[in-house]
């Protein structure tokens, strides 16, 4: 166990909350060391509070107040200095369940009574720690700090009336001076509150930082196929992982990012584990929370509609959308007309290898599943670039297949390579030369989408063309960017 528990909380959890934070960075990490000796004097008289803390997913500062609500404004304003109350609030919420951790271990058990043990043993420091305001929020809160228990009035010993009589005179004088200066100081502090809350307005939120977002799908039987999840907390994460493992009864849980580009939690947070047992054993469902958003997808929309209805009673912050499944045939069609109306464009005299490849990229070649036949809708437009290469044999085009990621990696590039070659095939049967071509499989390796969702699946699901010098050896790929070079 460590000598000094106070300084353990500094150095430990300090750097787990204040990693990747950049904003009033001196007002926190004082306001952190102020806390560390309050909460630990709270946890110790009220041993009650450990056990609840700790079986929330996101402890918050309201809940040391839950007896006194306006008690935390008052705290706040002792702890926070010149930062903004709802920063130092958040900073201080995100510090509970760490130390709570950081107690557990040493402590050597989960047991609320061991961690009150470990703190009487270093009440000394506890108390020296504590910063001279505390003692009245604390005696506020029912805490005694000189015991470290919750208060209980002593009885007292009656006296002779008119020995009370004479005490109660006899304090009156001083006890108008006292009122008189508490006014006073309550009168200078107000002021200087007011002043100060003009001149530190609220930081306004980095434009790079991007929202905390957690991405999963799920299988025909409702289990668990696929989950991200991208949030600036990495003790959230370690919670959310235990969560998804055993909702999801799945040994993996979640690929996870803790980058600093991210925000360090999610609205409506305490929601998501509802959320989760929602979706899960839910067929086929692909569900997106980025920021305030949530969309909902399935193969069945009864049960989209079912779980957005649920949800929206659970996370009443979040903005929650139901996701149709796209329109298969309009957007193969009118990927058709595109592909036409560029290829009737260019002159059959001056034909550029790009411009065969740009439109040939815009069609959609929605093959059958597991098949590699090329669909008839799609054979006209072959027809059309094949007469343009015939007249220019300087056009040479890689013909790149690729797949979703549903089925065996192994078997979905073999796919990939077939339909490559059945479109090469093609061109080369209306009179294109073999030389001008080549076929290249790529399988699910190279994604354009998530794989999550069904509209994912079928964007993967594709046939790319792409300009080949054959002299250099290098690919110059064709996409709404532009021409990019490819090793």
């Amino acid at each position: 166990m460590t000598d000094n528990l106070i300084d353990l909380l500094k150095q430990q959890v300090s750097a787990i909350v204040l990693e990747g934070d950049s904003t009033f960075l001196s007002e926190k990490n004082t306001a952190l060391s102020h806390f560390y000796p309050i909460l630990l004097s709270i946890l110790k008289g009220k041993p009650g509070l450990i056990d609840a803390l700790k079986n929330q997913l996101n402890p918050r500062l309201n809940d040391l107040f839950e007896t006194n609500p306006a008690l935390k404004h008052q705290f706040l304003d002792n702890i926070r200095g010149a930062a903004p109350a709802p920063e130092i609030e958040n900073t201080l919420s995100k510090s509970i369940l760490p130390a709570l951790g950081i107690l557990e271990n040493q402590a050597g058990s989960s047991d609320a009574d061991a961690i009150v043990h470990l703190i009487d043993t270093q009440q000394s420091a506890v108390q020296s720690a504590l910063p001279a305001w505390a003692a009245g929020i604390l005696a506020a809160l029912g805490i005694n700090t000189a015991m470290g228990q919750t208060v209980h009035q002593a009885p007292e010993i009656a006296e002779p009336a008119a020995v009370q009589e004479k005490k109660s005179n006899s304090w009156l004088p001083i006890l108008a001076i006292v009122i008189l200066a508490l006014l006073a100081l309550f009168w200078f502090k107000s002021c200087s509150d007011k002043n100060k809350v003009e001149e530190t307005a609220p930081p306004v939120q980095s434009a790079a930082a991007q929202p905390a977002s957690l991405q999963l799908s799920t299988n025909e039987k409702g289990q668990l196929v696929s989950c991200q999840v991208y949030v600036n907390n990495s003790s959230y994460i370690d919670i959310l992982q235990q969560q998804v493992k055993q909702i999801f009864n799945s040994p993996t849980g979640c690929g996870a990012s803790a980058e600093a580009s991210y925000h360090t939690e999610f609205i409506d947070q305490d929601a998501i584990p509802s959320v989760l047992k929602l979706v899960q054993g839910t067929p086929n469902v692909a569900l997106n929370w980025v920021g305030d958003q949530l969309s909902i997808q399935s193969s069945n929309p009864q049960d989209a509609d079912r779980l957005a209805a649920e949800i929206k009673k659970l996370a009443k912050n979040m903005n929650i959308m139901v996701q149709k499944p796209a329109d298969v045939s309009t957007t193969v069609n009118n990927s058709i007309t595109d592909a036409q109306k560029a290829l009737s464009s260019i002159d059959p005299d001056q034909v550029q290898a790009l411009d065969v490849a740009t439109a040939l990229n815009m069609q959609i070649i929605n093959f059958a599943t597991a098949s590699s036949e090329i669909p008839e809708v799609n054979k006209s437009i072959l027809d059309q670039a094949a007469a343009l290469m015939q007249r220019a044999k300087q056009v040479e085009l890689t013909v790149t297949g690729h797949t979703d990621a549903t089925g065996n990696a192994e078997a979905n590039k073999k796919l990939s390579q077939s339909r490559a070659q059945a479109v090469v095939d093609y061109l080369i049967s209306k009179g294109v030369d073999p030389a001008q071509l080549q076929a290249v499989g790529m399988g699910q390796e190279k994604p354009v989408a998530d794989n999550a969702t069904e509209e994912g699946q079928f964007k993967n699901r594709r046939i790319e063309f792409e300009v080949l010098n054959k002299d250099t050896g290098v690919v110059r790929k064709v996409d709404e960017e532009g021409v990019k070079k490819q090793p």
